[in-house]
Formats: C-alpha cells, structure tokens, sequence
C-alpha cells in the first residue's frame, strides 16, 4: 500500500511541473519502471484483493513499434492463509504511436513464478501474461506515467491460477535516443510527425504541422486575402479567383471570358449592350437605335434604306464582284437574325447612259443579290425585287463621287 500511494504522489508532482514532453523511450534508449499495483487475486488462492505489491521493469526499445522488457512482480496478500508471491518473466511490446504524447500498448510475456503460502511448502512453476497499457509523457523530467492492466496465469500449484492486476507508476528511461516528442516550431505538433516544419509562431495548423487553409484553394490562411473562396475556383497568389480577362468579374462567375481590355461589362462579365439591340457597345457605330429595331452586325437600323455597301457589279452588268460576295454573305447571317423580317430590293443607277437602260440594268442587278440571298437560305416570300434606275440618286450626279454613290443597291424593311 505505502509503495503505491508514493508512486501516485511522484506521479501528481512531475504533472504539475511539466514542461515540454520528452519520450518514455525513443528507439535505440533503455528505461526503468516502477509501478504500484491493485491486485484481483484468483478466487482459488483465498486471499484478499487490494493494493498489495507492485512491479519492476528494466526494457529496451528496440524499433519504433517494439519494446522488449525484463519484469518482476511482488506482493503479499493476506488471506487463508497469508501468501507471498514473484514473478518474474520477458514481456514484449507492441508500442503504438511512440511519437505521440500518449503511447498506447500491448503485450505478451512469458516467465517464472514462485508462490510462498505462510506456513506451507513453497510452489512454483511457468507463468504467461497478456495486457495492455499506456505511456503519457509527463514532461522536461524525462519522465512517462504508466498505466497498465496485466491478466497473469501460472502453474505453480496444482491448477492454473490467473490474477489480474492494474498498475501505475513512472517510467524513466536512460541512455542514447532522440526525444519522441519534439516540436521546434511549437505548432503542437511533433517534428516527426510536422511535414512543415519551421511553421510562423502563433499559426495556425492542422494535423500535419502546415498552416490551415481553410477553403481549399491551395492558399493557406495567413496570405489569404479572398477567404471563403468557393470550392474548386482557380485563384491567383493572393488566393483570389482569378480574372483572366481582368474585367473585374472572377472567371468562376464570367459567363463571357476574353472580353477586350478596357470594355465595360455587366455582372455576367458581359460587355454592355447599352441600346439592347444584341450589337455590344465597343462595336455599336449606331448606338441608340430605337428598341426593337432590326440592326445589322455594325448596330445600325434596317429601317428605312439600308444600302448594301461594298456591293459592286462589273462595269454594265449584272454580275457580282469577288468583293461583294463577303459583302452580301454578312447580310445573310443579319437577315437570319429576324425571320420574320420583309423587304425590298432596290436597284439604282447613276444617271450616266439612257434612262430605259438604267432603269432595266438597276432591276437586273437588283434580282441578282435576290437570287443570291435566296441561294443561301433567305426565303424567296421574304423578298420583292424593284428597279429605280437613276429616279432616286442620293448624291449630285454632277460628280464622280456623286454617281458612285448612286450607283447602289439597297433593302428597305416592309413596315408591319
């Protein structure tokens, strides 16, 4: 009893001063243990249970997983009669997380095992044990508590007996053998175990020693100016989604990447269509065209005339120009846009050579783009087809610049 109370008292003083943990035992070092223990006797023995002896132990810890201990057991009990008894044996033990602060094991042993009832002739015989305990390090003492319960069977008398008994103490080890558990960046956790070492003090990290980073996006908290950022989202160093197009709508939320430097845009990412006729305002050349408007590919309305540009004939015919087959291809894809769109196509001239011929040439040319448009899609109940000749000149034809601007074709939107 007074052997158990002093381990107990021992144990309680080296909690109080603990400071930083060291091992119970490293790989390579020796220890010794001296433990108290509370004895549940075989009911065979007829003696009382209690705290009646204790255990010695002197080990070596060979590999990170395995210890290898000589021990001995002592106690006297008193009972029917009085009885005194030693074991001694080799344990071995699988020691789990050796670079942890609290270290459980198991164990298995084998030994001799002597018993002296009072007043009877001594007994002995084989003995063998299997248990299980705990080392927790107790702090810059060097110094682990042990706990451990131990189920023991033995042959020393006419049948097997097996008691139980549940030990505490202290363990010391001695000798050669880093520290288990050593935390040179103070992080809480052991440098064995710390794949970031050297972490900032006051960090902080999670189970492996590295600094949170606590949404996921590879950036890790103390450099992360966008925290929160939603799973999956590619982020710059700052831990920022990232804006490829830097019109200062993150890529995870543009639903229109590779706008042009410098363009407005909306909360899509989407450059500003400020006049709504699907024409965005960095190409509009007709901004504020009235809503509803048809518009082609510049923005401008194809209410009124619209004169095809660009369209062209060889000289007195009606036969396109290489040019003016782009020209016209564009109109296609404008006209496509509204389908339910109708027009007319008129032919001009300048008012160069007889009127009778302009007025015959302006239709021919007129049906030519008609027959085009229709070749590429544009419905034929869509169109009408007029020659104006030189009847309707839109500049002086006094001038050269005058008559080639007369010399056009143009659509002119049915009014609904």
């Amino acid at each position: 009893m007074k052997l158990f109370i002093c381990v107990i008292a021992t144990a309680v003083v080296a909690l109080t001063a603990a400071g930083d943990a060291f091992a119970d035992a490293s790989k390579g070092q020796a220890y010794f243990s001296v433990m108290g223990s509370y004895i549940d006797d075989d009911d065979d023995r007829n003696i009382d249970d209690g705290i009646n002896g204790g255990q010695f132990g002197f080990g070596w810890a060979i590999s990170q997983g395995w210890n290898v201990e000589a021990m001995m057991s002592a106690s006297h009990g008193e009972g029917a009669p009085d009885y005194s008894y030693t074991g001694l044996g080799v344990d071995l033990q699988r020691v789990f997380r050796r670079d942890e602060r609290f270290s459980p094991y198991l164990l298995a042993g084998l030994g001799y095992f002597d018993a002296d009832p009072v007043g009877q002739e001594n007994e002995d015989g084989s003995m063998y044990s299997l248990g299980a305990g705990f080392y927790y390090d107790l702090g810059s003492s060097n110094v682990a508590l042990r706990g451990e319960w131990r189920s023991r069977t033995d042959s020393a008398g006419p049948d097997d007996l097996t008691d139980n008994l549940w030990s505490l103490g202290l363990q010391l080890p001695f000798g050669s053998g880093a520290p288990k558990w050593v935390d040179s960046d103070g992080d809480g956790v052991s440098d064995s175990l710390d794949r970031c070492p050297n972490t900032p003090a006051g960090t902080q990290v999670d189970a492996y020693g590295c600094e949170l980073d606590s949404d996921g996006d590879g950036v890790v908290d103390s450099l992360d100016q966008c925290p929160n950022t939603p799973s999956g989202v590619s982020v710059d160093s700052r831990g920022c989604p990232l804006d490829s197009d830097r019109d200062g709508v993150p890529d995870d939320l543009d639903e229109c990447p590779n706008t042009p430097a410098g363009a407005k845009v909306d909360a899509k990412g989407c450059e500003l269509d400020s006049d709504g006729d699907g024409v965005v305002d960095s190409k509009d050349e007709c901004p504020n065209t009235p809503k509803g408007d048809p518009v082609d590919k510049r923005g401008c309305t194809l209410r009124g005339e619209y004169v095809l540009q660009g369209t062209e004939f060889e000289l007195n015919s009606d036969r396109l120009t290489a040019e003016s087959i782009a020209v016209l291809s564009d109109v296609v894809d404008t006209l496509k846009r509204y389908p339910d769109l109708t027009f007319e196509i008129g032919g001009h001239t300048d008012s160069t050579g007889a009127a009778d011929y302009n007025m015959g040439l302006s239709a021919r040319r007129a049906q030519t783009v008609h027959d085009f448009l229709a070749s590429k899609g544009i419905a034929v109940s869509r169109m009408s087809v007029k020659g104006y000749g030189e009847t309707r000149p839109i500049e002086s034809n006094d001038t050269d610049a005058g008559r080639a601007a007369n010399r056009r074709v143009s659509l002119r939107a049915n009014e609904e």
